[in-house]
């Protein structure tokens, strides 16, 4: 069952735990490891985000919830993934550097297993990185007036939440287990082969 996460409880458990990072970039790395490598477990996920030792159980229920719950919207079919960001009654300032955090997070996380780059990955996906990695200099623009701003994150937010989607489904393929991809490949070279073909 997919639950709502609050950002800033999220942040109070990270924070305790004196983790490495805040919670709207721990939240995009964790999302963009698990686009790139079907095997990223919670412990490698708290080993990038938190210093050793430093996690009691109270925070790790509360982040395994997060790691779970985060990893069933991504494989699930009814969109219900969403990204940890701040409350909408956060600055507006301080939630557009929230999503700049996010996106620089899940890029990086991509490239965490070492199983993709991320900047060189192709079609829609690396589009969508490439846009990603502009959305990290996102800054507010004082001249457009708050109500456009407002639009402007909500936009940005709604576009990077399916776009993550979007790349999920593309790196299908990169998440199958190496041996189950080598299967793939000899069967799809053997359709290929002309009937009676001797070896």
């Amino acid at each position: 069952m997919h639950r709502h996460h609050h950002y800033a409880e999220i942040q109070r458990h990270l924070s305790e735990s004196r983790a490495l990072t805040d919670a709207a970039e721990a939240h995009g790395s964790l999302s963009g490891a698990l686009c790139a490598a079907g095997s990223y477990r919670l412990e490698d996920w708290l080993a990038e985000i938190l210093p050793e030792d430093a996690l009691d159980g109270n925070h790790e229920a509360e982040l395994r919830a997060v790691y779970e719950d985060t990893r069933e919207a991504l494989a699930g079919t009814l969109m219900q993934f969403e990204l940890l960001l701040p409350e909408d009654s956060q600055p507006l300032a301080r939630r557009t550097e929230a999503l700049t955090l996010w996106c620089n997070g899940f890029v990086y996380g991509l490239g965490i297993s070492g199983a993709c780059d991320p900047l060189k990955l192709p079609g829609d996906a690396g589009e969508i990185v490439r846009d990603l990695s502009q959305i990290m200099r996102a800054d507010v623009d004082e001249a457009d007036g708050e109500e456009a701003n407002e639009s402007a994150l909500a936009e940005l937010i709604e576009f990077v939440r399916v776009g993550v989607q979007v790349i999920y489904e593309d790196l299908s393929e990169l998440r199958a287990p190496a041996a189950a991809r080598e299967v793939a490949g000899q069967q799809a070279g053997s359709a290929g082969e002309a009937p009676g073909r001797l070896h």
